[in-house]
């Protein structure tokens, strides 16, 4: 074999792992090389976005022109002789993402404004969410979520059908004692009274407590998928350990998010048809505001905005209590490993054909054994 058809089949075997959303499975898989130079598109676009957030509304238009050029040209200069110490041409675009390139990422659009309009709270604002930024785009593209997302989107029934045995025993109880708290004053004055920041906290509360659930068993279901998946004699690296961990975590969560949508819709629809204006007056004291209209024989029939809240309330609840009988139900989690083992050899199959091939084009990292024989690979 070539080294051209070498490089074209590792190249193939390399971006089927990008598109399974485990791209940690690459050998040379590098954040400066692989994440952060990747996103350096979206990056441009937010960095010449944070250029223009500093403008001030009620200056002049000379003014605002003034402050963009100016700070266009700090910038510029700034990266410019960035460049010029790393070795680059002067405004020649990063092939590699280090920190010195993520510190100027953060840094220089707060300069700006602290220079030209002494807007010091709105530059420390800008590093802070420029931090947040880069941690949410190492975890995006660093292991692949999108991809994830996708390639268990598309296995979502396959998982239910797995689960059912599972849904079969929450479901029912889940919905008995919803619909009991659901037509219950307290329930809606308890989601309807709070402003939105303290009723979006509550939410956020219960979903974070059901992450929390579901993450508690990942590293006991990522133990086994490595026990029962061909992986030769190459053992899993601490990253790709976590890229599974990904993908199960956010398989369970597509599911827990499935069952806590089906709630949702079942309560918006039996509150509309039965929670008229009257009962929400003798609940509430107000109607509430109509959010839409849904066309019904007889006329139409009114989503009110504290239906909605509350359906959303009880659907959260929901999530939770199924992420916690996921925990608690050991068959449940038997099952859901064992179906996300079997979508998942065909992936670690590939990867001992693809850690031959870097051996055979001597690409293999430093530090690791030979891989399996091809008869033991293919076992």
């Amino acid at each position: 074999m070539t080294s051209n058809d070498l490089d074209r089949r590792i190249q193939a075997f390399e971006q089927a792992f990008r598109s399974a959303g485990l791209p940690n499975l690459i050998a040379d898989y590098s954040v400066r090389e692989d994440v952060f130079n990747r996103a350096i598109p979206f990056l441009a676009l937010v960095f010449v976005g944070e250029m223009t957030t500093g403008l001030d509304i009620g200056a002049r238009f000379w003014q605002n022109a003034l402050f963009f050029a100016g700070g266009a040209a700090v910038v510029l200069g700034l990266f410019g002789v960035l460049n010029l110490v790393r070795g680059r041409h002067f405004l020649a675009l990063p092939r590699r993402v280090g920190v010195p390139e993520l510190a100027a990422f953060v840094l220089l659009p707060a300069i700006p404004p602290v220079v030209f309009n002494s807007q010091i709270r709105f530059a420390f604002g800008t590093i802070a969410s420029n931090v947040v930024l880069l941690a949410l785009v190492y975890v995006v593209v660093g292991f692949g979520l999108i991809a994830i997302v996708r390639w268990a989107g598309w296995r979502l029934f396959s998982q239910l059908r797995v689960a059912l045995p599972s849904l079969v025993r929450a479901v029912p109880l889940l919905l008995f004692f919803s619909l009991v708290a659901f037509f219950t004053t307290e329930i809606w004055q308890v989601f309807t009274d709070p402003v939105p920041a303290r009723y979006w906290t509550a939410i956020a509360l219960f979903v974070l407590l059901g992450s929390g659930f579901l993450l508690f068993q990942i590293p006991d279901a990522v133990r086994n998928v490595e026990r029962e998946v061909e992986v030769g004699l190459v053992p899993l690296r601490r990253r790709e350990r976590a890229n599974i961990a990904a993908v199960l975590f956010l398989s369970q969560g597509l599911q827990v998010l499935f069952v806590s949508a089906a709630v949702w819709l079942f309560f918006v629809v039996l509150g509309a048809l039965l929670v008229t204006g009257d009962v929400r007056v003798s609940w509430l004291g107000v109607t509430g505001e109509t959010a839409f209209t849904v066309p019904f024989p007889g006329g139409g029939v009114a989503v009110s905005r504290p239906l909605l809240r509350v359906a959303t309330g009880v659907a959260s609840f929901a999530g939770l209590y199924y992420a916690v009988a996921m925990l608690v139900d050991t068959a449940f989690r038997d099952r859901f490993v064992d179906g996300i083992t079997e979508q998942l050899r065909n992936t670690f199959v590939a990867r001992a054909a693809y850690l031959r091939l870097l051996t055979e084009s001597g690409r293999r990292p430093a530090g690791t054994h030979e891989p399996a024989s091809p008869s033991a690979g293919a076992a």
